[in-house]
Order: structure tokens, then C-alpha cells, then sequence
């Protein structure tokens, strides 16, 4: 889940809003009676729904197709499905602001991904990595959802179990 979320979210945000940037759309948008920040907000909230439509099939075939069993609440593994996708946005986000046009923009989320995958523990045990990898891993917002996913479903965590990993992604929003 922490995966696919990455790759889509950061992908499709860094690709759409250079697109708008690059066909002169946004500076269009920015003169309009609307603030930056609303803008930003109204084009990445189709984004967030899309995000959880993902989670919403994902969970269900793990459920039903690989009889995942899920142990915590829902309520509280989409609150941190929702910090998530939106830190993932504004990594796309920040993507865009960088890139000069779609192939790059596409080019720094492929040059994300891979530390995402190979450094957050999705792969490899986080504890058996070397220091420096772990330091990198810590910076991933992959990391910390991986760590809150596997505890609230497999273990049935709480909210204070999952508080370090939670306050790490609202830290990577803001």
C-alpha cells in the first residue's frame, strides 16, 4: 500500500502541475482572485480522493483475496493513509516547482522511488541496514507509513503506538 501510494501520488502531482505549468495554465490560475495556497489545495483534492480509492481496493483484496487479517481500527489507519497521501502530494508537488518539464518531473519521481522501495523496510528489515541507510530511510515518508500500517493491522496498535511514526509524516507535511 505505502508503495503504490508513492509511485502514484508523487508521480501523477509532479506530472500534472508541471503540464499546468508548462501550458501557461497556472499562471492563469495565479492571477485569478484565488491565494497560491488555495490553488495548490483545489488541484491536489482530486488527488487525495484517487489516494483513497487506491486504499480502499488495495485493503479490500488484501482481505479477501490474500486473507491479510486487520487487527486495529480503520478509522485510525485512514487518518495515516490521509497524512501520507498528502505528504506524498507535496512531495510530487515540490517536484513540479523544480522540474522545467514532464520528463523531468517523471525522472525525479523514478530518482524518489527507488530509495523509497530499497530504504524504508519494504524490502529489507529497516534494522538490519547500515547507519547511514537508516538515516536516509528515516527522511522517507514511506518509512514511517510502513511502520504504522504493518502495526495498526497486523498488531492492532493504538494511537500511542503509532504516535512517533504519525508525528514524523505531519513533520515531512508541514
Amino acid at each position: 500500500l505505502g508503495v503504490i501510494l508513492t509511485m502514484t501520488c508523487v508521480m501523477i502531482t509532479s506530472m500534472a502541475m508541471t503540464r499546468e505549468s508548462e501550458r501557461g495554465n497556472l499562471e492563469n490560475l495565479l492571477a485569478m482572485p484565488t491565494r497560491p495556497h488555495e490553488m495548490m489545495i483545489g488541484k491536489i483534492t482530486p488527488y487525495i480522493l484517487v489516494g483513497l480509492v487506491q486504499t480502499a481496493v488495495i485493503l479490500l483484496a488484501a482481505r479477501y483475496l490474500f486473507q491479510v487479517p486487520f487487527f486495529g481500527s480503520l478509522g485510525l489507519l485512514m487518518s495515516a493513509v490521509m497524512v501520507f497521501i498528502i505528504a506524498n502530494l507535496c512531495l510530487g508537488f515540490t517536484f513540479s516547482t523544480i522540474a522545467a518539464s514532464q520528463m523531468q518531473a517523471m525522472q525525479m519521481s523514478f530518482f524518489y522511488m527507488l530509495p523509497s522501495i530499497l530504504l524504508s523496510g519494504f524490502m529489507f528489515p529497516f534494522a538490519a541496514m547500515p547507519g547511514w541507510a537508516q538515516a536516509i530511510g528515516t527522511i522517507i515518508p514511506t518509512t514511517h507509513f510502513i511502520r504504522i500500517i504493518r502495526k495498526v493491522m497486523l498488531k492492532g496498535a493504538g494511537l500511542t503506538d503509532i504516535a512517533p511514526d504519525l508525528r514524523a509524516l505531519v513533520i515531512i507535511v508541514t
